[in-house]
This record gives structure tokens, C-alpha cells and sequence, in this order.
């Protein structure tokens, strides 16, 4: 095996570290570069088969390269040698028992998640129905509230009073800060435990944002959409979802009118808009009575 142009493979070595799942497969791919020959994973040249010199080589060039940690993937036995190496140059050796392409999709599943990026907002994220909503609305409006009688009617609380959002590819996931994780608190009451008041089934740990409502309170004289065919978008993290107000007076109940709104949003998510359907009754009926009235003229 030629090794002469092994500063040249290192080079590229650098920009292709975090392929690597195992020490074996870096060492192929490492060998290959150095013999001029592609060998991929699962190839008949193994670490293994190398002289112990050039397998210890392979390894120092390889770990020359500032990466955080070194995976060895379907638990493969380590060589002493790699773990020397590691040793001196300071690198991390990990170990799964994931075969390569497993574990190479969970990192970036998660890595994706963890380096997504992320806003914290004031508010109450639900899932209600299985549609994740998040209920906006100025200190005092009566959010945790709503959220309590929710959580009554078996729905599940992910965070209250301060949501954290994160943007994966094109949707928005929400989670609760750690410190206060399944709590909420009620003005008058305190701070509750739902795990432990309503069960494990009451809370859960994040989900995708579906719908945006925001509680505001009820201003005499205000206009308010009446028959739903505005479709207002609300802008968070460059990802637009669907929003809608719902003003807030004594006597209405706002638990009730959040689950229709998110009934009504998942049948517009699957192409029906009630209120274009009684429009457009209303328009057959108005068409019939004037063809009516014209043929008795």
C-alpha cells in the first residue's frame, strides 16, 4: 500500500471526518484514498488486514482532525492501538451497538433538533386533538385557565407561560423550559404538578405547532370576523401558521371555542372551509329566488 500521498487523503480527510461511524470504516476509507482505489463500507480491505504500523499510521492521521468524538458503530471491538491514539491526541471514542446507517440517522435527526433555530414566547402550547396549539394573549387574559379546563376534557399541556419554538426544516416544534416542565400556575391557587394532579396521560414533552389563537380582551364596537373567511397567518420563525383572535368576555366559554377552533382548522387542513360552504348556499339560494322572480315576470 502506497502511503506517500497520505497528506493529500488527510487533507480531504478533514472535510469528510464526520462520515466515519467506525474506526474500521475510516481506516478503509483512509486506505482507499492513500492506494488511489475507492473502497466503501463493507469492502474487503479491513483494518484488520493492515500491518499493525500502517494500521497505527491510518489511525494517527486520522485523529489528527479536530472532531469531537470518534463513533464506533454495531459495537465493534476497539483496537488498542486507536485507543492510544485518541489518548494522546486528546479525541473522544464512542461506542453503539446501532448499525452505521441507524445511528448515522438518529445524530442527525437529533442534531438537527438541537441546532435548530429557537425563540422563547409568552404563552399556553397544547396538544389538543392531536394538533399542537398555541394560546397567545396579554398577562391576566385567562390562558393557564383555559388550559386547566382543556386538560379536564383530556387534552395535554407542553408548556405554560413561557413555550420555547424550534424550526426543523419547515415546521415548528414547541417544549417547556426544564425548571418548569408540567407546572402551571393559577393566580389565587399557586403552582400545580399536572403529572401528579391529572396523570401521566395530561402532559407531553414537545410537539408541532398547528395553530396559533390569540385571546384578547372583548372591545365594544370592535369589528370581529363573524364568518371565518379571512385566513389570517401569523409569522414565527419565518414559518407562517394559521391564526385566529378570539375575544374574551365573562360567560363565554373559551376552553369550548378553542377545541372548535381546532376541529375547524383540521378540516381546513383537509380542504373544507365551512364558511365558503354557507357562502356559496347562500349565493345558490339568492340565484334561485331571482331566476324565480324572473320567470314570473
Amino acid at each position: 500500500m502506497n502511503f506517500d500521498r497520505a497528506e493529500q487523503a488527510l487533507t480531504r480527510a478533514r472535510f469528510h471526518c464526520h462520515r466515519f461511524a467506525s474506526g474500521q470504516d475510516a481506516a478503509q476509507w483512509l486506505a482507499a484514498e492513500c492506494s488511489g482505489k475507492t473502497v466503501g463500507i463493507g469492502g474487503s480491505m479491513t483494518a484488520k488486514a493492515m500491518k499493525l504500523e500502517d494500521r497505527r499510521r491510518v489511525f494517527d492521521n486520522l485523529l489528527r482532525c479536530e472532531i469531537p468524538a470518534l463513533i464506533i458503530a454495531r459495537n465493534m471491538e476497539i483496537f488498542p492501538e486507536l485507543l492510544e491514539i485518541a489518548r494522546k491526541h486528546g479525541r473522544t471514542l464512542l461506542r453503539s451497538e446501532l448499525n452505521t446507517v441507524e445511528l448515522t440517522s438518529q445524530i442527525i435527526d437529533y442534531l438537527n433538533r438541537a441546532l435548530a433555530p429557537q425563540i422563547t414566547r409568552h404563552g399556553v402550547l397544547m396538544n389538543i386533538n392531536g394538533q399542537g396549539v398555541l394560546l397567545l394573549g396579554e398577562s391576566g387574559i385567562g390562558k393557564s385557565e383555559t388550559a386547566i379546563e382543556l386538560l379536564k376534557r383530556g387534552h395535554r399541556l407542553v408548556a405554560d407561560d413561557a413555550v420555547e419554538i424550534r424550526r426543523v426544516s419547515d415546521s415548528l416544534y414547541g417544549t417547556a423550559p426544564e425548571l418548569i416542565r408540567h407546572y402551571i400556575e393559577i393566580r389565587g391557587i399557586g403552582v400545580i404538578d399536572v403529572q401528579q394532579l391529572f396523570g401521566m396521560g395530561s402532559v407531553q414533552f414537545d410537539t408541532e405547532l398547528d395553530l396559533v389563537v390569540q385571546l384578547e380582551k372583548w372591545v365594544d364596537g370592535k369589528f370581529y370576523d363573524r364568518l371565518g373567511l379571512g385566513e389570517e397567518m401569523y409569522s414565527i420563525l419565518g414559518v407562517k401558521l394559521p391564526y385566529m383572535i378570539i375575544p374574551v368576555r365573562p360567560g363565554r366559554n373559551l376552553a369550548g371555542i378553542v377545541e372548535i377552533a381546532t376541529m375547524k382548522n383540521r378540516q381546513m387542513k383537509f380542504g373544507y372551509n365551512p364558511a365558503r360552504d354557507f357562502v356559496d348556499r347562500v349565493d345558490r339560494q339568492i340565484d334561485a329566488l331571482t331566476r324565480q322572480s324572473e320567470e314570473q315576470k
